[in-house]
C-alpha cells in the first residue's frame, strides 16, 4: 500500500478472521504479534544526553513534557540558542513536538547528515552480509534523497524500519493544514517513489498540496507526508489487529496538538492509515475539521458517532478497490469494524472515480483528488458526492471555511 500493495485475496483474510479465536487464545497464553522491533539504544543515549544538557546555565525541559511547556521554553531562547541545540541534539529536537517548526527542520538536516555518514560505512562493511550492505546503500540513497535541495524534514528517525515526515508549504503560515496517514508497509525506504509515485506518503502529499493550491490559490495551505507512526508490514496479524494503529493514533494527536498557530486540520487517511485515523478521533484536539477515509478496512468503530468527534468524516473506496471484498468486522480485537462507505455508517460518502484500485486514490486528475483538495481546503460545496449519498453536504454551507 503504500498500503497492501500487493493486493491479497479474499480468502487470506478469511484464513486470519477463522483463526482469530487461537490468536485471541495464545495472547491470553504471553503470546504476542512478531514485529519489527524498534532499536532504540541510539535514541535512548541521544535523550540521556538532552536529560544532562544546559543552556546559558538552564536545564533543558524533559523530551516528553507537554507541548505548551516545550513551546515556551523555545520561544524564551535567542535563535542563536535554539541553533546550538539543534546542531547538539538533533535526532532529539528534529522530533520534538513544541519545537518551532524551522528549528525542527534544521536540526533534522544535521540527522541525516549523520545518518548518511554512517550508511555510507556500513554500506562497504566487509562483516555484513550481501543482503545487509545492500541495504545500507538504499538508505544511504534515501537520506541524500532528503537532503537535496530545500527539502522541510519535520521528523526523522532512522532507527529500525525509520520514520519521517516531511511538509510541503508553509506550516507556520498555513489556515489550513492537511496531514496524509498512509497505511502498511510505511518506512524509510517505501517514503517515496520513482515509479508509482502517488502510492508514497511523499507522493501522495505533494499530489494534495498541488491539487489544493489548483483548487483554491487563495487559501494558505500546507500539507504533512505523514511516515511517523510503526506501520504493519506486510498483510499479517499485524494489519488485521489495532494494536501498532493506537500507538500511532497517540503519535498522530501529538503532531496535529503542536502545528504552529491555528490552522483547521484535515486528516487524509489511507487504507490501514484510517485505522489510525479512526482511534485517534475521539481524542483528536479539536482544530481537526475533517477525517476522510479511502479503501478503509475500517475505522474500529460499528458506526461514525462511535468515532466521538466533531471532525466531519469523509469516505471514499474505488469501485475497483480490493478492500471492498474485505470482510468489515470485528472479533476477538481482529478485524476493523464497519464499512466506512456503508451508508449505515454515516460517514458522507463521496465519489473516488478514476482512482483505479486501492492505491491510485491521489493521483492528479482522478475525481478521489479534487475530492480530498476541496476538503483541505474547506471548499465543501466543490465535493462531489458518491451515488450512494447525494446527502453528503448535508449541513455544510459551501463556502470556504477558513
Amino acid at each position: 500500500m503504500t498500503s497492501f500493495d500487493t493486493s491479497p485475496t479474499l480468502t487470506v483474510w478469511r484464513a486470519l478472521l477463522a483463526v482469530a479465536v487461537v490468536f485471541v487464545m495464545l495472547g491470553t497464553t504471553g503470546w504476542s504479534a512478531v514485529r519489527d522491533q524498534h532499536a532504540d539504544g541510539p535514541r535512548e543515549l541521544a535523550l540521556a544526553a538532552w536529560a544532562r544538557d544546559k543552556i546559558a546555565g538552564r536545564q533543558l525541559p524533559e523530551a516528553d513534557a507537554p507541548t505548551t511547556r516545550l513551546a515556551h521554553f523555545f520561544a524564551s531562547l535567542t535563535s542563536a540558542q535554539r541553533m546550538v541545540l539543534a546542531a547538539r541534539h538533533p535526532s532529539v529536537v528534529g522530533n520534538l513536538n513544541g519545537a518551532p517548526v524551522a528549528m525542527r527542520y534544521r536540526a533534522n538536516r544535521v540527522a541525516l547528515g549523520q545518518a548518511v555518514t554512517a550508511e555510507r560505512v556500513r554500506s562497504s562493511d566487509p562483516k555484513l552480509s550481501p543482503d545487509g550492505r545492500a541495504d545500507a546503500r538504499a538508505r544511504l540513497d534515501r537520506f541524500r534523497s532528503l537532503l537535496k535541495g530545500d527539502r522541510k524534514i519535520l521528523a526523522f528517525d532512522p532507527s529500525g524500519r525509520g520514520r519521517a515526515a516531511e511538509v510541503f508549504g508553509n506550516l507556520d503560515r498555513a489556515s489550513r493544514v492537511s496531514v496524509v496517514v498512509p497505511g502498511v508497509d510505511t518506512h524509510l525506504l517505501t517514503l517515496e517513489r520513482s515509479q508509482r509515485r502517488y502510492t508514497a506518503p511523499v507522493g501522495m502529499a505533494k499530489s494534495l498540496y498541488e491539487a489544493e493550491r489548483t483548487a483554491s490559490p487563495a487559501t494558505r495551505t500546507a500539507v504533512i507526508a505523514w511516515a511517523d507512526y510503526t506501520a504493519p508490514v506486510g498483510v499479517g496479524m499485524d494489519a488485521a489487529l489495532g494494536a501498532l494503529a493506537s500507538d500511532g493514533a497517540v503519535r498522530l494527536n501529538a503532531l496535529v496538538q503542536a502545528l504552529p498557530g491555528r490552522s483547521r486540520v484535515s486528516l487524509f487517511c489511507h487504507s490501514y492509515g484510517s485505522v489510525v485515523c479512526g482511534i485517534a478521533a475521539h481524542r483528536a484536539p479539536g482544530r481537526v475539521a475533517d477525517i476522510a477515509v479511502a479503501g478503509s478496512p475500517g475505522m474500529r468503530a460499528a458506526h461514525a458517532g462511535q468515532l466521538e468527534t466533531g471532525a466531519r468524516i469523509w469516505a471514499m473506496r474505488d469501485g475497483d478497490d480490493w478492500i471492498g471484498d474485505v470482510p468489515h468486522m470485528e472479533f476477538g480485537g481482529i478485524g476493523h469494524g464497519a464499512d466506512p462507505v456503508d451508508p449505515a455508517f454515516g460517514a458522507r460518502i463521496v465519489s473516488a472515480a478514476g482512482a483505479a484500485g486501492h492505491s491510485g486514490y491521489f493521483v492528479p486528475g482522478t475525481e478521489s483528488l479534487d475530492n480530498f483538495a476541496a476538503i483541505g481546503v474547506g471548499a465543501y460545496g466543490s465535493v462531489s458526492c458518491a451515488s450512494a449519498d447525494s446527502a453528503c453536504h448535508r449541513g455544510i454551507s459551501g463556502e470556504l471555511e477558513g
